[in-house]
Parts: C-alpha cells; structure tokens; sequence
C-alpha cells in the first residue's frame, strides 16, 4: 500500500495524524539532516501500522516534505 506523507520534521511531539485512506500527516522531532527525519518518519508509521520497519520504506520525496512511503 502506498501512502502520501506530509512531513513535519523538528515539531514538539511525534505524532501520526490520518487525514483520508492515503494521505497523513507526521510530525516528528528530529531535524531533517542527513535523512534523520526520514527514518524518524518510518518508524512513526510502522508503530502505527504495527508493522516491522523493515517494511515501510520511503519510495519519493527524499528532501521534500511531501513525501510516498509504501507499507508492506
């Protein structure tokens, strides 16, 4: 399944808010350098999902804050 991602990197609390069937927004803490914010994102879904990280991964949007992770 693939999901469009509105990023909010370096905000107060981690949260994963569902807006429709494909599209949410995640706020995370980490700052978005070095792909930080990426895999703070990942792992926000997966715990959300209850799925292994190993099976969310970040399809596009590497350095933009909309982003498509795909769940496996």
């Amino acid at each position: 399944m693939k999901i469009i991602v509105q990023a909010k990197p370096n905000a107060r609390e981690e949260k994963v808010e569902k807006i429709n069937e494909t599209y949410f927004v995640v706020s995370v803490k980490e700052l978005p350098v070095q792909g930080r914010a990426n895999r703070a994102i990942a792992k926000a879904l997966a715990e959300y999902f209850r799925v292994s990280p190993s099976h969310v991964s970040l399809v596009s949007g590497f350095t933009s804050k909309t982003k498509i992770f795909e769940i496996v």
